[in-house]
């Protein structure tokens, strides 16, 4: 391929990367539906976005710009139709360790490059990666979050401030003692109507009641009009900030290169996932993942520039854009235009709703996570799955998001290499036809399955045993997977029979294992070329044939 064409082809995949007129092909036909669609998700996404943002220490402002400047962005740049993008709970989870270690001051700075960490594997055909993540992992990963959400809430919840400690679950315990009454009785009644108007709405009234938006504003007005003693959000301004880049020195850069890689793995892969599922339950054309992530990266660095979090794709929005009857990505746009218009025009009321009212929704939503059906699948399914979901939930929770990942796929990874190394066999066979004399000088060996790294030790095990032979054949037509160390393995046997004086045939080897068979010594091991065959009754006869000359002269 010249230069040329080279140079035209990387042009034609970095414009794929970019929005073009086919991303609204058919609005003229659905954008009443996108319209509806993108006002009922800003309904839904108003509560979660103040709620997230409160959570992760960056203040609810911060959580109502990532919704609309990331959601506006990836919404336009991204490679999903029906995406919603916006904060998410996962993302709290890694967001509240590092500004309570770090200051919110290092938000924007991590927020704009782990963005440019995520564009840039866009740009690189990177964002197959996700699909290389098992199922269990994923819904260990979601449980783990879901549990970290819900625990997060608990201070609120009490009235009162998390411990000191950066563990969820740990901070939640530390700060019981600080609850004091009757501040507590009434956060946790707020907490308690929230929740019930949230669960009981959509029963009673209508599936689409929008149960988190409706509970927030008869909460917010019992609480003004009684003067409950509760906090609130606060005073917001009104509008977007002005954008400012982020300054940031070499040394503080270096302390953060782990938080920006975490926030940028967990945005990719979060988002990712969600695209993935918008476009197994919609039927508006598949999302494509690289443009996904170039999306979601300028996403990122949009919102840091303006103030606000990392973004990544959120799974319950775009699940309720789908089911609204989205189709194009008006609907995302029109999600985040909408919460422009609030922070806009109502930013005081916004301000006074009560703290205790979010922790109920991201109570209400951490448990609707938790799909019970799902758990049951997973650890019903295999052992292997079962241990590869348990672990990937305690590691999250316990420990780290990132770390769970990685190490629910090591876990998810070993189990299937172990899997794959049981189905590699090993079995002696009768030789085919009549028997003859001198048959039970010859061994005949068929191997199957895979032979690698995990079970090529048991196939030397198991032909390197045998005794009193003359002739081995081994049989390789049946070998689904071959890599160097079973070739290896079979050179280091054929070397060790030869030695020992007996005549190893080879029989079958499949065309695309042949090359490797030659580099690693395969085939040259043998004592003659003429020792491969491609069938079994040549490699037979050749072999009986050795055993009656070697008969003969043993009789002279």
């Amino acid at each position: 391929m010249g230069r040329g064409a080279r140079m035209s082809g990387t042009a034609a995949r970095l414009r794929g990367l970019l929005p073009s007129a086919a991303d609204y092909r058919g609005l003229g036909r659905t954008w009443r539906v996108d319209l509806l669609a993108g006002v009922t998700v800003g309904i839904v996404a108003l509560p979660l976005a103040l709620a997230f943002g409160v959570t992760s220490g960056a203040g609810a402002e911060a959580g109502l710009v990532t919704a609309i400047v990331a959601g506006f962005v990836a919404a336009v740049f991204g490679g999903s139709n029906v995406q919603v993008s916006g904060p998410t709970g996962a993302m709290v989870v890694v967001l509240a360790p590092i500004i309570a270690a770090h200051g919110v001051g290092v938000l924007a700075v991590v927020c704009v490059l782990a963005g440019l960490v995520v564009a840039a594997a866009g740009a690189l055909r990177l964002g197959r990666a996700v699909s290389y993540i098992p199922w269990p992992v994923i819904e260990g990963f979601t449980l783990g979050i879901a549990v970290i959400i819900f625990l997060q809430q608990v201070p609120a919840a009490l009235g009162t401030t998390a411990g000191p400690s950066p563990n969820a679950l740990v901070a939640g315990v530390e700060s019981l003692p600080t609850a004091a009454w009757p501040e507590v009785g009434w956060t946790l009644g707020i907490v308690g109507v929230v929740a019930a108007v949230m669960l009981l709405g959509p029963r009673w009234i209508h599936p689409r009641f929008p149960g988190s938006i409706v509970a927030i504003v008869l909460v917010t007005v019992v609480a003004a009009i009684a003067h409950l003693p509760v906090d609130t959000i606060g005073e917001l301004p009104p509008g977007l900030p002005a954008p400012t880049l982020p300054t940031f020195t070499w040394d503080q850069l270096a302390g953060l290169a782990g938080p920006i890689f975490a926030v940028a793995a967990l945005a990719a892969i979060e988002s990712l996932l969600s695209a993935r599922v918008a476009a197994s339950i919609s039927d508006t054309g598949p999302y494509d993942a690289d443009r996904e992530l170039v999306g979601q990266g300028l996403a990122s660095i949009a919102a840091g520039l303006f103030g606000g979090m990392p973004a990544t794709g959120a799974i319950a929005r775009t699940a309720v854009n789908v089911r609204a009857g989205a189709r194009t990505r008006l609907a995302a746009v029109v999600h985040a235009v909408l919460l422009l218009g609030v922070v806009s025009f109502g930013a005081s009321i916004v301000g006074s709703i009560p703290l205790a009212a979010l922790a109920g929704v991201l109570m209400v939503t951490a448990t609707r996570m938790i799909s019970i059906a799902t758990v049951r699948s997973v650890v019903g399914s295999t052992r292997s799955d079962a241990i590869v979901f348990v672990v990937t939930a305690v590691i999250t929770v316990s420990f780290d998001l990132i770390y769970a990942v990685l190490i629910g796929v090591a876990a998810a990874a070993f189990f299937a290499l172990r899997a794959l190394a049981n189905s590699a066999g090993v079995h002696r066979e009768e030789l085919p036809g009549p028997a003859e004399p001198g048959d039970e000088r010859i061994a005949l060996f068929r191997l199957e399955g895979a032979l690698f790294f995990g079970a090529a030790e048991r196939v030397l095990e198991r032909v390197g045993d045998i005794r009193d032979i003359e002739v081995v054949i081994i049989r390789m037509s049946q070998l689904q997977i071959l890599d160097a160390t079973g070739a290896q393995v079979i050179t280091e046997l054929i070397t060790q029979l030869e030695r020992r004086g007996v005549t190893v045939l080879v029989k079958g080897i499949r065309s695309h294992h042949l090359r490797l068979a030659e580099r690693v010594g395969v085939v040259r091991s043998l004592r003659h070329q003429k020792h491969l065959f491609d069938e079994l009754p040549p490699a037979v006869e050749h072999a009986r044939s050795h055993v009656r000359r070697a008969a003969e002269a043993h009789g002279a």
